[in-house]
């Protein structure tokens, strides 16, 4: 794990001590709402709808025990004892004041972390794979690759005022656990045909109001090219994307308007005029950043005990069965602790479940843990031989909900009770669909299904890559809320279809359980998930099944 060094210890404090001095101005009436806004952006503060709130960046979801330890007492000393877990790997306060800001911004300093360049329109939080570095599918671990990348755009003097935000993904295995192809630019680990490691380059990824799936601008990048590639790339994009609109400022619409071929001339006339600036120095910051993340040292002995628990302990199973996932190292497992309660708010966490994981973190997973795009946290290297105690543990916290991948482990965002720019509400609908398919009994039976909610035409609920997506709007003053179906967020990446007009809150419950029914009726096996039965089978079962009252009138 990457440990801050003097340089960035003075960089991180700098800020601080220069924030604090903004807010002062901010508070005594030197500076209005609207000249704070770009200084307070900078430094990752936004004014919702309620209050300020803030948000923390978590590097490619990394992060130890005493880095969730600070969170927890911060969420404590200066919010309302907890903190909420973005799709972005971050963690955001929703209740701040002002005045405080800047001493949270020192106690994150305290244990390494900052909130810098977690709004604005520059270079966001760089994500990647929360498996990176102990799946048993990962090519290489794309950490480094994304703390390199972190280093690079961090205050990069170019891109600080870019068109619109922009945001990277990493992935170090061919299942795509990181969404690259929704991403302004998306990295995925491969491998050319002789055997050598470099990165797939995907670019115009990104959902909001106009959904589009990344198109592959290099098929192969050799590893040694990666940094002044990427810079090639942004450098094109912010002297060609938009100033003028910012619904078509993103790169995603300067692909678009361009096409994949023209953005791929300037971009690699870009790139051979800036690669011999570098001189090797990218690689030698790479080298030491690897250096950083070692395998842990792990344990051996028995697991006989893991299975015969197992046997004897049905509960047990079950969390086993949904939150495991394959470890490189065959001894152990990766453990995914669900933030995902029936009835709770999708990737809340208490303060004192954050010290929980952390204490987990700390003593059975060589202290590590990681923030997942989907709101939950992850253990990533349990031996066999503790999950049991682990398990334990997460009852003790009320943290043991065994739901990973089903329909109740959702993704939403805080949509209208918290957000200024939401137009409906996704926190009680998420609420609502995994209280009601608990008491149905049916998410096991059910599967692997993925559904995310947004709250307005954003999406920062995911929601056009969900299974089944729902998007919360305004309709005169009622909330309405469409439905996609077939959307998808892997390697195999797709825009979800509409199925049609949108329903009122009280009716999107009755709309899930028809598309649930009409899947189980479809599938050819238990064993087919919802997003096969769907592609084999199309959209008009699942249409017909929502709007009964079109067919009806078809008939007549």
């Amino acid at each position: 794990m990457y440990t801050y060094n003097d340089f960035d210890e003075a960089f991180v404090r700098n800020r601080v001590e220069e924030f604090r001095g903004q807010v002062e101005r901010r508070i005594d009436g030197s500076l209005t709402e609207d000249e704070f806004k770009p200084f307070r952006l900078m430094n990752g503060l936004y004014l919702q709808l309620h209050a300020y709130m803030l948000r923390v960046a978590i590097p490619y979801g990394t992060l130890d025990s005493a880095k969730m330890r600070q969170l927890a007492l911060i969420a404590d000393k200066w919010d309302k004892g907890y903190g909420h877990f973005t799709t972005r790997q971050n963690i955001q306060y929703n209740w701040p004041k002002l005045t405080d800001v800047p001493d949270m911004l020192n106690a994150l300093a305290d244990v390494g972390m900052h909130a810098i360049q977690t709004s604005g329109n520059t270079i966001r939080n760089v994500t990647a794979d929360h498996f990176a570095g102990a799946a048993a599918d990962e090519i290489e671990d794309p950490r480094p690759v994304a703390e390199l990348l972190r280093q690079w755009s961090t205050d990069h003097p170019e891109f600080q005022f870019l068109p619109r935000k922009f945001k990277i993904a990493v992935t170090g295995s061919e299942n795509d656990r990181a969404v690259t192809k929704a991403h302004d630019i998306g990295l995925r680990t491969v491998r050319n045909a002789d055997g050598e490691v470099g990165y797939e380059v995907i670019v115009g990824g990104g959902l909001g109001r106009t959904p589009m799936i990344g198109k592959v601008l290099k098929e192969f990048l050799p590893k040694a090219d990666l940094l002044p590639y990427i810079e090639a790339v942004v450098s094109v994009w912010n002297i060609l994307g938009r100033r003028d609109n910012k619904y078509k400022s993103r790169i995603k619409i300067t692909v678009h308007e361009n096409g994949i071929d023209k953005i791929k001339e300037l971009v690699e006339a870009r790139f051979a005029e800036i690669r011999p600036q570098f001189s090797g120095v990218d690689q030698k910051m790479l080298k030491a950043i690897v250096a950083e993340f070692a395998e842990p040292d792990y344990k051996t002995g028995s697991v006989d005990g893991y299975e015969a628990a197992r046997l004897a302990n049905p509960a047990f199973r079950s969390w086993t069965d949904t939150n495991l996932a394959e470890h490189r190292n065959s001894e152990y497992a990766i453990v995914s602790i669900s933030i995902k309660k029936h009835g709770e708010t999708p990737g809340d966490a208490s303060s004192d479940q954050m010290r929980a994981m952390a204490d987990l973190g700390e003593k059975y997973s060589h202290d590590e843990l990681r923030i997942s795009h989907e709101q939950n946290v992850i253990l990533p290297h349990v031996h066999k031989s503790d999950l049991l105690a682990v398990y334990e543990a997460l009852r003790a916290a009320d943290l043991a909900t065994a739901n990973i991948g089903l329909i109740s482990d959702i993704i939403a965002c805080p949509g209208m009770d918290y957000c200024a720019l939401a137009t409906a509400r996704s926190i009680p609908i998420a609420q609502e669909i995994a209280t009601r398919f608990d008491e149905l009994k049916l998410e096991h039976e059910i599967g692997q299904l993925k559904i995310k909610i947004s709250g307005c035409i954003n999406a920062c609920g995911h929601h056009h890559v969900g299974h089944i997506g729902i998007l919360g709007l305004d309709r005169a003053g009622v909330e309405n809320y469409q439905i996609t179906l077939g959307g998808d967020h892997t390697e195999t990446a797709e825009v979800g279809q509409r199925a049609g007009p949108g329903f009122s809150a009280d009716a999107v419950i009755p709309a899930i359980e028809r598309i649930v029914e009409t899947y189980l009726e479809q599938r050819l096996s238990a064993d087919e998930p919802f997003i096969d039965t769907y592609r084999r089978v199309g959209m008009d079962p699942f249409k017909t099944a929502l709007y009964p009252e079109t067919k009806a009138k078809s008939a007549a």
